[in-house]
């Protein structure tokens, strides 16, 4: 992992049976102590974990309640300042995207449509995966939106962004993603394109798994 920030070097899975024991150790009583709660470990972190700390706590079930527009300020610095996929997907698709976006998705979407063609490498790529969860909720307008002024772009990680959401859809509806993919082939780089079609090839013989694997 490419990171400026140093690692403790705790695992996945004790960090995550870590934070669970804190978590519920130290309630946050109202939205103004989590969110601030989630900012503060974000800014102060000198570890990488505990920005992977802030992002737990900000996807905390228990705080669902507070899942709210007021929160899109807070993901925003998380993906600007966090710049590496690692954190920026983490937010995008679990936070901005299922969070925000699912629950209020006529505020939401003008907000995505603007990152689509934002300076910031890292705003345009939250555009794009941001309902790779989503499934056939997926809002295929918005997602080939967002897609679009992106297709000329030469950057590996929005590259790699097109092919993800492509590919994640495609569990849905195979038809469509080989449908846009040859529509848009002359457009698409060999990287997005491979990607959409990873999971069920031109013929369209789909393959067993279904991991949802980012970068």
């Amino acid at each position: 992992m490419k990171s400026a920030m140093p690692y403790r070097g705790v695992a996945s899975p004790v960090q995550k049976a870590l934070l669970k024991g804190l978590f519920a150790a130290h309630p946050l009583a109202t939205f103004e102590a989590w969110r601030d709660t989630v900012l503060e470990l974000w800014r102060t972190a000198a570890h990488r974990e505990e920005r992977y700390a802030a992002i737990a706590l900000a996807g905390h079930r228990p705080y669902r309640v507070f899942q709210r527009l007021e929160m899109l300020p807070v993901y925003e610095e998380m993906i600007v300042t966090g710049a590496w996929w690692d954190y920026v997907d983490a937010v995008a698709v679990h936070l901005l995207g299922a969070e925000l976006l699912g629950r209020r998705p006529a505020a939401m979407k003008p907000v995505m449509l603007r990152w689509s063609t934002d300076a910031n490498l890292w705003r345009r790529r939250s555009s794009i995966i941001c309902q790779v969860s989503f499934k056939r909720e997926t809002d295929l307008e918005l997602l080939y939106a967002c897609i679009e002024p992106n297709l000329a772009g030469g950057d590996f990680f929005i590259r790699k962004a097109i092919g993800w959401a492509l590919r994640q859809y495609a569990w849905s509806d195979p038809d469509e993603v080989r449908r846009y993919v040859s529509t848009n082939e002359a457009r698409l780089s060999g990287l997005s394109r491979r990607e959409a079609l990873k999971n069920i090839g031109d013929a369209g013989q789909e393959r067993s798994s279904s991991a949802t694997v980012s970068m």
